[in-house]
């Protein structure tokens, strides 16, 4: 058996078993053309030109390029691209023992199987009752190195080549009638069939070569992660008084800071740190601590630029409302009669949603604004308010209450776009029943990615209303929640006024008796101050802390104390909603926190309030 290198050049010129004596050269000929090899003479010279007959074939190495792409082995070179286009042609082939028939040029081609992986043996059937081992390799050897012929009793055998090209040249001849002889005896003529056949040392060698190409590639793989990895880090040097010395150059310089901390951190943990080097170490570390003003520093450089982004965020934001203010003006100039009256239907209702969309959309930008002024002001103050179970339950309910009403107005605005987009529907309709020009089908086109656009919006309204009932149905079931906390704190409020009661009337003497209409007054007024501290109680809504803050802030800085009116003036700017009323209210409820004094007489007489929330908190 031949080694596998030994079959590389199993094709070369010096091959003796391209020498067979053929009757007819030139049948042999055509038939090895078509195979793809070289056609060579009965002396060894070729009969044909490298360069008409295959074009890359190199006799020196005898073999025929380029590799197959799909087995580890060689294949046949692909035919030239002029010869793709003419048919094969197939010739009666003669041997010195048998003849080979071509079969009918109109009956399809013999079938095949899928080809193993790495196959190197191919099976032939309906050879002749008579065909010995020796018929067969000289039919068969014309493909290439015979490693092995397998025949059975039976009328097929097993041929096994050294290369997995060559059993693409074997397959050429299925189909072909092969005769022995001149006998017409039906013992000596068969119909060949040749295909591919699954081997079991075939599949071991394509195996083999496969775990080779893949250690290649992992070999390869691994060369190419080496090279592309980054560099190991330096390794710490260890600590000695030169080093030291360097090192605190380093500590000093703000761009090889980070690795001068490195290393001291190192030397430390270490144990480099003893009685002779203590001094290089508090040095360097006096160094290190050197940077934090620079740190500092940076840090209030950027605070700085922050807050001029911030104040320049604001400014830009107050600029697009002005813009919005004067569209908001065209808006209502368009709507006034003498320009509105020569718009068409269709032209006002767009005009309509579009000033409506402009207004909600600078209201909603007038409130960012608003926002971050409160945010600047709730920074100026620097307590911290206690949250009760009471209020978490409204702060739930004004989150659910402010979703909900972004949900209305996500709905409204969309039904908005819906009947914007119907409006341009009308419109369009409206010009191709006046206009019948050529543009009619870019009209359709655009008709229908409208319609799929409101579609696609209808459903997203759905969406949103369900959205919407769902938010409801929450904000409904916490209102019911809050209703029954109020209900058990008024109800605990009765056990108490009734238990102080029945602890009051245990603890009178008999001599009490005799003051029982002085015990019932005294009664009567707890019970007014009780009602009383009910009726002013805590805050309601966050709106009534943001005002209480803003009010102590400004009396605050009044120590003489200030009108109402011109407290509600300074408020005014910054909530356009609230009224004196209302401010006066608010301070009547808290008397710890705010007094009220008179001065002057007669005409003169002018009622002011002062902030005493300092005083109260030394009294308690």
């Amino acid at each position: 058996m031949a080694s596998a290198a030994d079959g590389i050049g199993s094709l070369g010129t010096e091959q003796s078993h391209i020498n067979v004596p053929v009757a007819d050269p030139g049948a042999w000929a055509t038939a090895m053309n078509n195979l793809g090899i070289v056609p060579m003479s009965l002396t060894g010279q070729q009969l044909v030109s490298d360069s008409i007959c295959i074009q890359g074939f190199d006799p020196n190495l005898g073999i025929i390029t380029p590799i197959n792409p799909m087995m580890a082995g060689i294949s046949l070179l692909p035919p030239h691209p002029m010869a793709a286009e003419l048919p094969v042609i197939k010739e009666i082939i003669h041997c010195k023992s048998c003849t080979l028939f071509p079969q009918n040029p109109n009956l399809p081609p013999p079938s095949t199987r899928e080809r193993p992986p790495g196959c190197k043996t191919v099976f032939v059937g309906g050879l002749p009752e008579n065909a010995t081992e020796e018929i067969i390799r000289e039919v068969f050897d014309q493909c290439g190195e015979i490693v092995a012929i397998r025949k059975s009793k039976k009328n097929f055998c097993h041929i096994r080549f050294s290369e997995e090209f060559m059993v693409d040249k074997a397959l050429y001849l299925s189909g072909y009638r092969m005769r022995i002889g001149s006998s017409t005896d039906k013992k000596d003529s068969g119909r060949i069939h040749v295909d591919f056949a699954q081997a079991r040392d075939d599949l071991y060698e394509w195996e083999c070569k496969q775990r080779i190409l893949a250690r290649e590639e992992r070999h390869r793989q691994k060369v190419h992660e080496e090279h592309f990895r980054p560099p190991s880090p330096p390794p710490i040097m260890h600590f000695s008084e030169h080093e030291a010395g360097l090192l605190a150059e380093k500590l000093k310089d703000d761009n090889k800071f980070n690795e001068a901390t490195a290393v001291l951190f190192t030397w430390i943990d270490r144990g480099e740190v003893n009685r002779r080097t203590t001094n290089h170490f508090y040095s360097m570390i006096q160094s290190a601590n050197s940077h934090v003003r620079r740190l500092m520093n940076e840090k209030a450089q950027h605070e700085e630029e922050m807050k001029l982004a911030k104040e320049h965020f604001k400014n830009s934001l107050l600029a697009i409302l002005t813009q919005f203010e004067q569209i908001t003006a065209v808006f209502t100039a368009a709507t006034r009669q003498k320009a509105w009256d020569h718009f068409s239907k269709a032209q006002r209702k767009n005009i309509d949603i579009w000033r409506k969309q402009c207004e909600e959309l600078r209201n909603a930008h007038s409130e960012e604004i608003m926002r971050i002024r409160r945010e600047e002001e709730m920074e100026m103050s620097d307590e911290d308010f206690e949250e009760h179970s009471c209020k978490k339950i409204r702060m739930e309910d004004s989150v659910l209450s402010a979703h909900s009403c972004a949900l209305r107005e996500e709905n409204d605005s969309l039904r908005w776009q819906l009947d914007t987009y119907r409006n341009e529907v009308e419109l369009l309709k409206e010009q191709g029943k006046t206009y019948r020009t050529e543009e009619d089908h870019t009209q359709e086109q655009q008709l229908h990615f409208l319609q799929q656009t409101m579609q696609n919006m209808q459903q997203q309204l759905l969406r949103l209303q369900e959205e919407l009932k769902g938010k409801e149905l929450e904000l409904e079931q916490a209102r019911d929640e809050q209703r029954f906390l109020e209900g058990e704190v008024l109800s605990l409020k009765e056990k108490l006024l009734n238990n102080m009661e029945s602890v009051d009337l245990t603890n009178h003497s008999p001599e009490s008796h005799e003051k029982g209409v002085n015990g019932t007054s005294a009664l009567y007024l707890h019970r007014e101050k009780n009602n009383e501290a009910v009726i002013r109680g805590p805050l309601r809504s966050e709106k009534e802390a943001l005002l209480l803050g803003i009010i102590s802030t400004f009396l605050h800085v009044h120590p003489f104390g200030a009108n109402i009116e011109y407290l509600w003036s300074y408020i005014q700017r910054l909530d356009t909603k609230i009224s004196a009323s209302e401010l006066e209210r608010l301070m009547v409820r808290l008397p710890n926190m705010f007094k009220q004094e008179f001065s002057g007489v007669g005409a003169t007489l002018e009622k002011r309030w002062k902030f005493c929330g300092f005083q109260a908190l030394k009294l308690a």
